[in-house]
């Protein structure tokens, strides 16, 4: 392998093989690299038969695209995976606490530790939810928290993903596709499974049914339809948890309850899973052109007749410039020191950060407070002159719309090509189930790789691909 110029997480920096790689570095060194590059294009065979697509949203109509995924899987040691867990619960408590409290008595905003006007100017603030408890107190029920990996010991926080995190579906048929492929690896390795995550979000996501609930609570999962971009996620999860997939028009409020078409007339609904945005979720309350949500849900929910996960005004958790304050949220609410530090943050909205960011553009990232998916941003070490002065422009015309971070020196995992193993930066996103009964957090996640040479955008819809994840039961 070439030298290294950032942790790797399987040659660490002196190219010997850590501790959790060994079975899998004999393993690659006794194969034929032939049968490697078959089982490669096998693997992408699954994912074009199973259907694994994504929407790539561009300026014309949506692109459905073949999710890319490589062989190589990343693996973390049961003692890293722990110590993980103990940030990413913390940090999902302290947002779940955060949510009660600025849709109550916004106690953090009158201890000064968050500016009133982040609050009150944004807009992924719900003022509908103002006093409103949802069942169980559970406001963010699915969360990922987007994780970036520096040195041997060293993990940082990318954002939070409190509003509908996607990508489960990608963890599970990955890890499906290696079991199929490779099933000899997992004789050798001790790998913890992730397959009984639907039975796990039925099971968490019925914990928070309302109290008028009588019998087994009635989960359904509420999709935009065929044509957004998660849509097989959506089908997926509805399909493995066995429950119904419905639309908007598929619902309709009847004596007070919540109620999906079946063949048999409309049944009361408990949960509903819903992957629609809030701007959508129900015309008489936000966006009155919407034809994708319930009219009249908001109002069963206030009353407490339904469960809606994640409750909506959960995406101001998971607002770039609210994330800049999660060491304050974490210690406001826990009275501990975070144990996962966030990446230095610029709020661009600040005379003095948005001077430096401007003059530093080529130099730093630079995201949306809103924005998601890898769109809208800018890699400053990565852009042409050309990208940095086109970005600029947007910049310069509203600066509060944008946060800044510095370029991480981000981990690097092998993946497989005609070169052979060749290192490429990740991301994780872990995936937390949270009730009433407690906080689930599955073990590995969604590994996102930036299939480029250098580069550090791991979205799919910016050219990244996949990878199992990972943790060995030691």
């Amino acid at each position: 392998m070439s030298e290294i110029r950032h942790f790797d997480e399987m040659w660490g920096r002196t190219e010997e093989v850590r501790g959790p790689y060994r079975e899998l570095d004999g393993w690659i060194k006794g194969e034929d690299p032939a049968r490697l590059r078959a089982k490669q294009r096998e693997a992408e065979e699954l994912f074009r038969l199973t259907g694994i697509t994504f929407n790539v949203y561009g300026r014309d109509e949506a692109e459905e695209r073949l999710i890319p995924f490589d062989i190589i899987p990343r693996i973390m040691s049961g003692a890293e995976w722990r110590k993980l867990c103990r940030g990413i619960e913390q940090r999902v408590r302290a947002i779940n606490q955060f949510l009660y409290d600025i849709y109550h008595r916004q106690e953090i905003i009158r201890a000064g530790r968050i500016p009133a006007e982040m609050i009150e100017r944004n807009a992924a603030f719900l003022p509908q939810m103002c006093g409103v408890n949802p069942p169980g107190g559970i406001y963010t029920h699915i969360v990922g928290i987007d994780l970036v990996r520096t040195g041997e010991d060293q993990f940082y926080v990318l954002e939070d993903n409190a509003r509908t995190p996607s990508g489960v579906s990608y963890m599970l048929e990955n890890r499906e596709t290696m079991l199929h492929m490779f099933p000899e690896l997992f004789a050798q390795n001790k790998v913890r499974p992730v397959s009984n995550y639907p039975t796990d979000l039925r099971r968490s996501l019925a914990a928070c049914a309302p109290t008028m609930t009588t019998g087994r609570p009635t989960v359904a999962v509420l999709t935009p339809g065929i044509f957004n971009s998660a849509y097989f996620e959506h089908a997926f999860l509805a399909d493995q948890m066995g429950v119904e997939l419905v639309e908007g028009q598929d619902i309709r409020i009847i004596d007070g309850r919540v109620a999906m078409r079946t063949t048999c007339g409309y049944k009361p609904i408990d949960v509903l899973y819903r992957r629609v945005d809030d701007d959508y979720l129900d015309p008489l309350n936000f966006r009155p052109d919407s034809q994708l949500g319930v009219p009249g849900i908001m109002d069963v929910y206030r009353a407490g007749g339904i469960t809606i996960a994640n409750a909506p005004g959960t995406g101001i958790a998971d607002d770039k410039a609210i994330y800049s304050y999660m060491p304050d949220i974490v210690e406001f609410y826990t009275g501990e020191r975070p144990l996962l530090e966030n990446v230095p943050t610029w709020r661009c909205a600040e005379a003095d950060a948005f001077a430096y960011v401007r003059e530093h553009l080529h130099e730093l990232v630079v995201k949306e407070v809103h924005g998601s998916g890898g769109y809208g941003m800018l890699v400053g070490p990565t852009a042409t002159k050309k990208d940095i002065a086109e970005f600029r422009k947007k910049f310069e015309a509203r600066p509060a719309n944008y946060i800044a971070q510095p370029t991480l020196s981000l981990s690097t995992v092998p993946i497989f090509n005609r070169a052979g193993l060749t290192p490429r930066h990740v991301d994780l996103r872990p995936f937390v189930q949270v009730s009433p009964q407690g906080i689930n957090i599955t073990p590995g996640g969604l590994t996102r790789v930036a299939l480029k040479k250098g580069s550090l955008v791991v979205n799919s819809s910016q050219g990244g691909g996949t990878k199992d994840t990972w943790v060995l039961d030691d």
